[in-house]
């Protein structure tokens, strides 16, 4: 288990789909290409939900419909800084392991 970066996600609603964050768990990590996001990160097999991905945004109630940021350092709940530098940082880390057909998880935990 490595700490790689800090995330954001928006505030637990009953897991409701757009308007809450995932349930606490451990989710497998797999890469994907869309042509919105370009290359990021899809969190696989989240109880009740579908599509969460990782993805670049500063602030979640504003810019996320259930998704997940990665953020250089928090500043206020559902909210940070540097996201997109996370991000990359986040892919530079991931990407490579994926490739090797390494499995990669992210362990989600309220703080």
């Amino acid at each position: 288990e490595q700490f790689i970066c800090s995330t954001i996600e928006l505030p637990w609603k009953e897991n409701k789909s757009r308007i809450s964050c995932i349930p606490e768990g451990r989710y497998e990590l797999v890469k994907r290409y869309s042509l919105r996001f370009k290359w990021h990160l899809w969190v696989k097999e989240t109880p009740g939900r579908f599509f969460i991905l990782i993805h670049p945004f500063n602030d979640a109630v504003k810019e996320s419909k259930g998704c997940i940021a990665a953020v250089t350092k928090h500043t206020g709940p559902g909210k940070g800084i540097l996201s997109r530098m996370a991000f990359e940082k986040l892919n530079t880390w991931i990407f490579p392991v994926l490739e090797r057909n390494e499995k990669v998880f992210i362990t989600i935990k309220s703080v």
